[in-house]
Formats: structure tokens, sequence, C-alpha cells
């Protein structure tokens, strides 16, 4: 017999076979509850500040005219963390990962605006509008910033090993040392699986050094052994709908959190759909979309923005063409035949990083060869100033000029070579069912420190999920990724 004490009870497992009794306690863990007042803490202030600008632009001092509106400056953050609370922001599962937070936020922002307007009219009172136009909007962007702050932090904890969630991973082998795997190398999610429980298993093995709690029966005594508080039950024929239920029932006592992955991988949350038939809940999942009105709107914006792009980075692009022509005899601009959409070639424009004449001593290189990429660490052809360009991505600037063209896009699958598209699985072929991109979820991913594996997953991922702000989330951190230079070479 074990007695824990944990947060607000107490919790009692005896175990006797398979047969375990609890007398419960939530499994809530405290750096959660910390997290979240950060949050209230970072609204409140984000409010307070917002109130208080808006209160100074408007009015610029007291008089009796304005007293109103400097209660509503006092009353707007208590207003604004209750407009949060209703769009549920602090949940826990909004923490660490995901853009529903932000999302929500900016739906308290619209709703509150919306209400006011709305309650304005409706009572006939008149509101100083440029008063809640520069207010409201301001508190939104305050909120998100501070947010975003707030979520960089607990990103650099959890590389540091600190406020993660402990996992009990359910399902087969294979299957457990692949989530092991993705969740060491994205240690930003916050997810450390500390115990397995697999089909027949008995405690003492291990799968990829994570120690093996028991069988599939075992999981809430696994959750009580290794003090974990979240479930993870992946793609397993014998955890059937009536097992994961009872699982579920159990887990609920101590709101010990259940997370399930289906066994369709990498489908994004806006093509996937609950609808119940018949008392069952099946999962609709949409095609992706590859043309029509989302894909020429995307065309559009990634031809705008490179098009100003390229006005913006005219001084810096010449600066470096010079460059390139002073410290290595040849040409500025490097011209190579990539696949593009639908496996057709283009021209792809790069500032030149090798000495002339290194694509005839490609042959004779040892590469780092992995699948059919061809990879050379410290590759002795880069020049010292293309070795720093490649470092921080300046020499892809020219491709702009690509996606002007309409020949890539600013975001999208690696623009791969004609001999690399030749040595293609169908599977693989894929990722030429959209244009290739500047950047991409491999660039912000590790770039060429990810495997041929992994490079391509990602690039298939893209393709079925993408979205104009999956887009704009990519080229957000692409921002970080290249001045961290990290995995180019």
């Amino acid at each position: 017999m074990r007695d824990e004490a944990r947060g607000e009870g107490l919790m009692t497992v005896v175990r006797s076979g398979h047969v375990a009794s609890w007398r419960a306690s939530p499994r809530t863990p405290a750096w959660i509850h910390s997290y979240r007042r950060q949050a209230l803490a970072a609204d409140l202030c984000g409010a307070g500040i917002a109130s208080a600008i808006a209160f100074g632009v408007r009015f610029g001092g007291l008089t009796p005219y304005v007293l109103p509106y400097l209660l509503v400056s006092l009353a707007l953050p208590v207003v604004w963390t209750c407009a949060v609370a209703l769009h549920r922001a602090y949940e826990p599962r909004m923490i660490g990962v995901g853009s529903e937070e932000f999302r929500r936020i900016l739906q308290s922002g619209v709703a509150l605006t919306a209400g006011t307007a709305i309650g304005s009219y409706v009572t006939k009172t008149d509101v100083a509008r440029g008063y809640v136009v520069l207010a409201l909007p301001l508190v939104t962007l305050l909120t998100l910033v501070f947010r975003y702050a707030l979520r960089r932090s607990l990103h650099r904890r959890r590389a540091a090993g600190q406020c993660m969630r402990r996992v009990v991973a359910v399902g087969h082998a294979t299957s457990i040392a692949e989530l092991v795997r993705l969740f060491r190398r994205e240690r930003h999610h916050g997810m450390e699986v500390v115990a397995a429980c697999l089909p027949g298993a008995a405690p003492g093995e291990r799968v990829a050094d994570v120690p093996v709690a028991g069988d599939l029966s075992d999981v809430p005594i696994a959750v009580d052994q290794h003090d974990a508080d979240t479930v993870a039950v992946l793609a397993c024929p014998e955890m059937d709908g009536q097992a994961l239920r009872r699982l579920a029932w159990r887990l609920e006592r101590t709101r010990t959190e259940l997370v399930v992955a289906p066994a369709l991988m990498d489908v994004a949350g806006p093509r996937t759909m609950i609808r119940p038939a018949a008392g069952l809940p099946l999962l609709h999942v949409e095609h992706p979309e590859l043309t029509g009105a989302r894909q020429l709107i995307k065309n559009v914006f990634d031809r705008l923005v490179a098009a100003a792009l390229l006005v913006l980075l005219a001084p810096l692009m010449a600066g470096l063409a010079i460059a390139v022509r002073a410290t290595s005899p040849g040409p500025a601009l490097f011209r190579q035949t990539r696949v593009g959409k639908d496996g057709r070639l283009f021209t792809i424009l790069k500032f030149r990083t090798m000495r002339r004449g290194s694509e005839q001593q490609k042959v004779t290189l040892v590469s780092d060869r992995d699948g059919v990429l061809f990879k050379i660490r410290n590759d002795p052809r880069v020049t010292p100033l293309g070795a720093r360009m490649r470092r921080h991505s300046l020499d892809e600037l020219p491709q702009l000029i690509n996606v002007v063209l309409g020949h890539m896009s600013l975001v999208g699958p690696r623009p791969p070579l004609p001999e690399e598209v030749a040595r293609y699985g169908d599977d693989v072929r894929r990722r030429l069912l959209v244009r290739p991109g500047l950047t991409g979820l491999w660039q912000v991913s590790g770039r060429s420190d990810l495997s041929w594996e992994e490079s391509v997953r990602l690039d298939l991922r893209y393709v079925e999920n993408w979205s104009l702000t999956l887009d704009l989330q990519i080229l957000w951190k692409t921002w970080s990724a290249v001045a961290r230079g990290q995995g180019a070479y």
C-alpha cells in the first residue's frame, strides 16, 4: 500500500492482482497553477497599460467630464480578464504550444469590442469612440505580446527540463519509441514519457530507455507509481473503445489528462471533425485544399510580400552581390535547375557561396548522404563569406525573385534537385503537389540537421495541412531560426 499526498487531497492505490481502488485527488502539476497565475498577471498588466495609454491620449488630464472614463479605465483590467476567462484562454491544455491560446485572446478582444458597441447602441449611451477604438485593440495587442513572452520563457525552462508533463505512454513498443524520440527532440511541447504500458508486458522491461510499468490494465497503477499527470494512448488494437472508455473513467477520478493519438497521423485539426452517427463518434477527414480560392489568395499574398521584401532588402542584396564578387572570382548569382509544383523544372537563384567549378568537384567528395540528400558538413568548396551567408540564409534572398515569378512560395517544401526527385517513391512525390518554399517546416525545425525521413515527414505534413495561418506562423518562426543559424551548412 502506498499513500501519497498530492495537492488538495490524498490518493491511495491498493494493488491486488489487477484491481486498484482510488481515493482520488487532482493531479494538476504545481507549475501549471503558477503559469496560470502568471498569465492572469500578464493580462491584468496589459489591460492596465492599455487603459492608461488610451485615457492619456484621448483625454489628456482629469476633468469632471472624464471621470466616468477614469472609472472605466480602472475597471477594464478586471473586465478584460473576465472576457478572457469566458473564452477559456486559461485552460491548462492551451499552455505552451499551438495557436489556440492566441486565437482565443483575439476572440476575447473582438467579443468585448462588439459587446461595447452593441451595449452603447441599445442603451443610447454616448461613448467616446476614440477611447474605445484605442483601448480595446491595444489591450488585445499587449496581451498577445505578454502571452508570447510568457510562452518563450516557458520554452526556455522546458529546454532545461523544467515544467514538463509526466506522461505514461500506452501502445506497442515501436509506437512508444517513436513518441519518445519526438518528445525528446521537441522539448518545447513539454511532454516527458516517464513510463510505458504495453500489451502483455511485465514490469522490468524498457522501451527507448523508458521503464515498462506493466500491461494495459496497469495504467492507473503506473500513473501513481511514476507521479504522472498525463496518459497518452497510441494506436493500439487492444485498446478498443470499451477499454479506452473504462480507462477514462478511472483516470477522471484524479483528473489525469488523457490524450489519444489517432491512427491517421499528421492531419491537423482544421481538416478533422467529429460527426456522430448511430451513436458512434466518426472522425470526418476533409481532403487538403490544393486548388481553388485559398490557393489563389496564397499566391497573391506570396507575390505581394516577396515584391515588398525585394524593395526593402535591395540595398542589402546589392551589398552582398558586391561582396561575393570581391571575395571570389565569378558571378554573384548561382543558378541551378530545381523541380517545382507538379514536376515542372525552374531555375532557382541564390547568391554564390562556393568557388567556381564546385559542381564538377561534387563527384570527388564524400557526402554525409542521408536518403537522397547530398550533405557535407564543413564543405571545402564553400568560401568564408559563403559559410557566413549560409549560416543565416542570406544566400537565399534572391529566391524572392522566384516567388514573384510564381516558381516558388514563401512557405512550402524544400525545392528538390531533379536527381533527388528521380529517386522519390510514390509517397514522397506528394511533396510536388504544392510550390516549393523559401522557408518551411524543415527550416524552423532543424534545417540540414534533420534526417531525410524527418524532412519528408515535415514536408508532407505541410502539404496535408497548409493554410495561410500556418504560413504566417512559419514565417514568424523563420526569423528566430535564421538568427540562431543552427543546422545550416
